[in-house]
């Protein structure tokens, strides 16, 4: 039963991606599509990659300084190495990434698989908290272009009936609020009685290894060169999606605020929970390219091309770091890593 649930959850995620993808090519000519992607000039593509690697690496370092602030230090290459075989990952087991390189880490180094994993949490809160403030300046910087586009292509006008009559979203908000309180004040009430579960105290002792990892970013020795870093990643990825406008002539033009944009929703699509983002981030990107003018056939060219060759130098980094863990460590890491999954540890 276990296994059947697991393939159907899978299938059902690449059947999103597939339905995605289709509403991004239907009604399109696909011919200027092809023309698109054969047509276009490869040299900033090449160099956009070329900028991505760092960005590994850097991101790779980063994490090693969160373990070494955690008490539990590892090699760069062995981090680096966990990493990539996690994004590896992720391309076919949407969110499972995570999991496989803290148990690689643990192969590699010893490294508790709970700890490794409060240190990624607190990657992806910081990732959201810098999502979030993109998202805040690409609407700011570009408000008009894209209320403009939602309201009137999106929703033909009725952002502006909801505005002018908003008493059915704070009704909304209110109600939320509410039911978020209610299990709050549920659970402190039979806080006593879960104690006496063997199952939630071993869930908190999960809990605690795993805030461990989280506040190690307070013990950080340098703090400004895990700042650069977080920077210097972002930057990394506004790059990949900017240089890739001139690979095109219809997007050759767009400017600075437009790349910003794609960096912001293609992110929102990458974080989808579907193998590798394919799906969501065709569609967004091409969303948001529309919104500037761009054809839905040059906009999906454009997000094909940029998902395509990043996925390419993903599998590329992803098989050599899989490669070297694998002649390290003859065990089975992804069926490790499913059985964490099922179980937290809460032991070395």
């Amino acid at each position: 039963m276990k296994h059947l649930l697991t393939f159907l959850k899978y299938t059902l995620l690449l059947g999103i991606s597939g339905a995605l993808m289709w509403y991004a090519v239907r009604g399109q000519n696909l011919a200027s599509i092809g023309h698109y992607i054969r047509t276009a000039n490869y040299f900033w593509l090449g160099l956009s990659l070329f900028i991505s690697v760092l960005g590994y690496f850097s991101r790779a370092y980063r994490w090693q300084m969160q373990l070494n602030a955690s008490s539990t230090p590892a090699p760069f290459w062995k981090v680096y190495h966990a990493m990539m075989v996690g994004y590896l990952a992720n391309l076919v087991l949407p969110r499972m990434g995570e999991v496989i390189r803290c148990s690689v880490l643990r192969r590699t180094s010893g490294v508790p698989v709970q700890v490794a994993l409060g240190t990624v949490v607190t990657e992806r809160v910081i990732d959201v908290l810098v999502l979030l403030g993109l998202l805040s300046s690409t609407l700011l910087l570009d408000f008009n272009t894209f209320w403009g586009f939602f309201n009137d292509k999106l929703l033909g006008g009725k952002a502006d009936t909801i505005a002018r009559n908003p008493m059915p979203l704070v009704l909304a908000g209110v109600i939320g609020l509410l039911l978020l309180a209610g299990g709050g004040y549920t659970l402190f009430r039979n806080l006593e009685r879960l104690r006496q579960n063997a199952l939630f105290n071993k869930a908190a002792l999960f809990i605690k290894g795993l805030l461990a990892g989280v506040f190690s970013i307070l013990k950080l020795e340098n703090k400004g060169v895990f700042l650069f870093h977080t920077f210097f990643t972002w930057l990394v990825y506004y790059l990949l999606d900017y240089l890739a406008f001139f690979c095109f002539p219809e997007t050759y033009g767009l400017g600075m605020k437009a790349g910003l944009a794609v960096l912001t929703f293609g992110a929102f699509g990458m974080a989808a929970p579907v193998a590798g983002g394919i799906g969501p981030f065709h569609v967004l990107v091409q969303g948001i390219l529309l919104a500037y003018g761009i054809s839905k056939e040059a906009g999906i060219a454009y997000a094909l091309v940029v998902h395509g060759a990043q996925t390419l130098l993903v599998v590329l980094l992803g098989g050599i770091s899989f490669v070297a863990v694998a002649l390290a460590d003859k065990g089975n890491i992804v069926a490790e890593a499913e059985a964490i999954a099922e179980e937290p540890l809460t032991t070395e």
